[in-house]
């Protein structure tokens, strides 16, 4: 999930609602086939200052007893949080966990990457050695998550370096899961493909979540294969279906 607006506690995002990020980590709606619990860790980010801030663990989100205290005590206007279902053959561990930071931003995918890791073999060449040597993690959202960065570091529009790197991705590893989430407190940028992503939008707030964390009709589901980029006050959505 991810959230843009008046600073709020991470608790009233994460933990409180009836249908909360916190509750999807062991009773989720939609997994979309891809497992059925949660539980091989979390994460969450926020900003302080303007600089983005992460707490993150290898443990069921449940399994933390730090973490209500924790997320009472913190507000944000720009929160990124993710649960973790590990793919069969990844390593585990903290590092594998979103999200995942680069300067001011904050990443998390949600979904798995086809033939990994030979699928992304030419891909990973145009990468910096040392941006390979310096994953969080040997898995393919910390690949995909430097991809992205290669991109943003390039000066490329956050919008159009997830659209380009997640097509680039799904031609070579067709039927990859490819949702993802980028922010950099001002900005969120997601796409859907094959997961699930409802969006939420108040006069000056906007949220997504893969499930809808209450049961209110302000939540919209977004078609597969959607990229959505919003503010605080906007929020637009553009089929990705055919974008150069």
């Amino acid at each position: 999930m991810a959230y843009l607006g008046p600073p709020v506690t991470l608790a009233s995002l994460v933990l409180d609602p009836p249908h909360s990020l916190y509750k999807q980590s062991w009773s989720p709606s939609d997994m979309r086939g891809g497992g059925t619990v949660n539980a091989d860790g979390f994460g969450l980010g926020w900003y302080v200052d303007d600089e983005a801030v992460r707490y993150r663990r290898s443990v069921p989100v449940w399994a933390d007893e730090n973490l209500p205290g924790l997320a009472r005590s913190i507000r944000s206007g720009a929160v990124l949080a993710a649960v973790r279902n590990g793919t069969t053959g990844m390593p585990l561990g903290e590092g594998a966990a979103a999200p995942f930071v680069h300067g001011r931003w904050l990443f998390s995918h949600n979904g798995l990457i086809r033939g990994w890791p030979g699928s992304l073999t030419k891909l990973a060449e145009g990468l910096p050695v040392t941006d390979l040597l310096t994953l969080d993690a040997p898995v393919d959202s910390a690949l995909l998550w430097a991809l992205i960065v290669q991109q943003l570091t390039a000066g490329v529009p956050a919008a159009d370096a997830v659209a380009s790197v997640v097509q680039n991705v799904e031609e070579a590893a067709p039927g990859s899961r490819l949702n993802v989430l980028l922010t950099d407190g001002e900005q969120l940028v997601a796409t859907t493909w094959t997961h699930s992503l409802w969006v939420r939008r108040t006069d000056d707030s906007v949220a997504v979540s893969s499930e809808p964390w209450s049961s209110d009709d302000a939540w919209t589901e977004l078609p597969d294969r959607t990229l959505l980029t919003a503010t605080r006050y906007s929020c637009s959505t553009t089929p990705m279906e055919g974008r150069q």
